[in-house]
């Protein structure tokens, strides 16, 4: 038992710089009182005593405003950072290093009494304030939710979840100017914050606007080329007083810059 209180004072002290000593990790942390008082609620659970596991729990929402319900269960390590607001359904299986910030819910979608109905946090991973993990499914190993994200479906391993219903990022790698984490944490980071972790449909904006700023670029090339060559060409080829086309104009009119007439 005092292992594994060691083991939790070591973690928060790691993850969360403004741990000072463990002095004010046993005394000011909720989330590390609440971590405590469900291991006692849920070897009542599980021995049986369901009324005063619950009993246990309620107290311990009441002291720590944390919920955590005496079934779920939790690896070593887990720290819950704050823990204002954190609930953690009946069926729910929370991995060993798993990080918690406040707000967040584990919850249910189904109402068949003795199933699955939580998710399972594999471990190492990190949910972001004010995140709801929806469902019966398995979030990777280190994978990262974004806060405020509502995940519904699985997370892979590695991956990060953002956004509203969550879609998945997979990792991509990071260059060292951009790191946000020391490295000595690079394991580590908080609110599951990380370099190119942006929106999928921002990188795609941006990536639509890039390719049409190297389109403009090109036009002007092939405009400066043209007026070298004083040639100008026909829009339709063979036809009469076919109408010309102003590769300048066009080129201004894609950069939004073409004059009124």
């Amino acid at each position: 038992m005092f292992n594994r209180l060691r083991e939790d004072i070591a973690a928060i002290r790691e993850r969360d710089p403004a741990a000072r000593s463990a002095w004010e990790v046993v005394t000011c942390y909720p989330g590390f009182h609440a971590i405590v008082l469900h291991r006692i609620a849920h070897a009542s659970w599980v021995a049986g005593g369901h009324w005063f596991g619950r009993f246990v729990s309620q107290m311990a929402r009441f002291m720590t405003g944390i919920e955590i319900h005496p079934g779920a269960t939790l690896g070593r390590r887990v720290f819950i950072d704050h823990g204002m607001g954190v609930v953690i359904g009946e069926t729910a299986v929370i991995g060993d290093d798993c990080t918690i910030y406040q707000g967040v819910t584990l919850g249910g979608t189904s109402l068949a009494r003795g199933a699955k109905r939580h998710p399972t946090l594999e471990r190492g991973v990190i949910v972001g304030a004010g995140a709801k993990v929806l469902g019966a499914f398995t979030v990777g190993a280190d994978a990262k939710i974004g806060s405020n994200a509502v995940v519904v479906k699985s997370v892979p391993a590695g991956g990060t979840a953002v956004g509203n219903p969550a879609r998945v990022v997979m990792p991509a790698t990071a260059k060292p100017a951009q790191k946000e984490c020391s490295p000595e944490r690079s394991a580590f980071c908080a609110y599951g914050i990380t370099p190119n972790a942006d929106d999928p449909v921002s990188l795609a904006i941006h990536g639509l606007i890039d390719h049409a700023s190297t389109q403009t670029q090109r036009v002007d090339e092939i405009v400066a080329a043209l007026e070298k060559l004083g040639t100008r060409i026909d829009a339709i080829s063979g036809v009469e007083n076919a109408a010309f086309i102003d590769l300048k104009h066009l080129s201004d009119v894609m950069k939004g810059e073409a004059a009124r007439r």
